[in-house]
């Protein structure tokens, strides 16, 4: 097992005991709740007479079902209503800090916290979404939870899991021009599969990491869970503290220079002993593009969609099956594949520089005809900043439409669906059959710039070509 990785010391810090199964009772540093796995766990609270343990570890906010572009209440679906009722009232209830819409700090759950300070390193972080293991990126180990887990949290501040093995990603050297940090995690799924994490934590490290900013960490870690890993993290460095000092809940005044000591001893120490260790170049990193069901169906713009003969057995099955649905040919181009939808936005990339490099390609092009293009910001405060900077005209003289901050298309959980079999070019994390709302639907995933440059295209198209 490793040795001396942030991960195993993190692990140890927050060790409560050992449990009969073999578990380890894990504290919860902090527990972020939304609208969707809430209200059964709240529900479960309740019918035990229990009450929330420590409601100041805890952060609501409403991402999943809020409608992007009339937000006026009560929502027109009866059901997302009911549950923004739930969580008003069940935060309420507790004494549980809730981000509505409107309080200017609302937003995608994992885009809120870490834009306020709330996820800092050596945290352990739990939520009922996926893609909790954003928050790894600040050297916090954070795990997507269950709607019963959420209870458990919610009654005990702990978790019962079982510790994991830490893979050491490293990927070192400079990225091409154009290609981003969606390219690289698309790029490590593609290699490793979807189920190539099973069982571990994934440290992701070597120079190019070292030189992402903080929300390209973000991005990586928030599709480790695509890749089967339970959880994701960078180390923290001068960059992490660079981001969260000043942030409303970072430490301040002597708590700072105290924190900052304390975060730096709990790096992966330079002898760690890792369960496995896998090596990348930057270099041989192209823009990258989902063509099938699975964020490891994925291939450089250039490529032709692989063949069955050049797959390994094993998965030619889910092949053949994402070649029917996604009604494409082995072999052909994927580029110039026509496109209906383009969606800007998401807990992958939908954070301010997201939109920032997504506008410098926007700028002074058209959105192709018969195409609807749109932008989502991650956060209220997302959106004030673009706004500020003048984004969301740029993006709305290019002819895309700028919305309200929420999920919206990543998962369909409200108004922004998909039609019938449209096929869209997508910056969020999943390309499951009907994850976009029409159980026909096709998704591509890719990164914000490439959604821009397949607007203007009207197809799959190689943003480098685009400048």
């Amino acid at each position: 097992m490793s040795k001396g990785t942030l991960f195993d010391k993190v692990w140890d810090l927050h060790t409560v005991k050992t449990l009969p199964s073999g578990q380890t009772q894990l504290f919860i540093g902090l527990h972020l709740i939304h609208e969707v796995t809430s209200p059964q766990a709240f529900a479960m609270l309740r019918e035990r007479g229990l009450k929330v343990s420590y409601p100041e570890r805890t952060v609501a906010t409403v991402d999943h079902i809020v409608p992007t572009s009339d937000q006026a209440r009560p929502f027109a679906d009866p059901l997302a209503e009911k549950m923004m009722q739930e969580l008003e009232k069940n935060t309420n209830d507790n004494g549980i800090r809730f981000y509505n819409v409107g309080s200017g700090s609302q937003g995608i759950v994992h885009v809120i916290a870490p834009e306020q300070g709330l996820t800092q390193p050596g945290m352990t972080v739990a939520c009922g979404d996926s893609h909790t293991s954003t928050h790894g990126a600040f050297g916090a180990i954070a795990f997507g939870i269950g709607t019963s887990q959420v209870r458990d949290v919610l009654a005990s501040q702990t978790l019962a899991l079982a510790k994991l093995k830490v893979r050491k990603i490293e990927v070192n050297g400079d990225l091409q021009p154009g290609v981003y940090a969606k390219d690289v995690v698309l790029h490590i799924i593609r290699k490793l599969g979807v189920k190539g994490g099973v069982g571990y934590a994934y440290e992701y490290a070597g120079s190019t990491f070292e030189k992402m900013s903080m929300e390209e960490r973000m991005t990586v870690c928030n599709m480790a869970i695509e890749g089967g890993a339970r959880c994701g993290y960078v180390n923290p460095d001068q960059t992490t503290y660079d981001y969260i000092q000043g942030k409303d809940f970072a430490p301040k005044g002597d708590d700072w220079e105290k924190a900052v000591a304390w975060w730096d001893s709990l790096r992966s120490d330079a002898d760690a002993e890792y369960d496995d260790v896998i090596v990348f170049d930057a270099a041989d990193i192209s823009p990258t593009v989902t063509w099938g069901i699975t964020p490891g169906q994925g291939i450089g713009v250039s490529e032709p969609i692989p063949t069955p003969d050049s797959m390994p057995e094993d998965e030619r099955a889910i092949a053949a099956e994402a070649y029917q649905y996604m009604q494409l040919e082995p072999g052909q181009p994927l580029k110039g594949t026509k496109i209906n939808v383009c969606f800007i936005g998401s807990c992958t990339n939908g954070r301010l520089s997201d939109l920032q490099e997504a506008a410098k390609y926007a700028k002074g092009h058209k959105v192709a005809s018969g195409v609807k293009a749109f932008v989502v910001p991650g956060s209220e405060r997302v959106k004030i900043a673009a706004e500020a900077e003048g984004l969301d005209k740029i993006f709305k003289e290019a002819g895309f439409e700028w919305r309200e901050p929420g999920c919206s298309m990543c998962l369909a959980m409200n108004p922004d669906k998909l039609q019938g079999d449209q096929i869209s070019a997508s910056s969020s994390n999943r390309n499951f059959k009907g994850r976009q709302g029409s159980s026909t639907g096709r998704t591509l995933l890719m990164s914000p710039a490439m959604v821009v440059a397949a607007a203007v295209k009207g197809e799959v198209s190689d943003v480098r070509e685009l400048v």
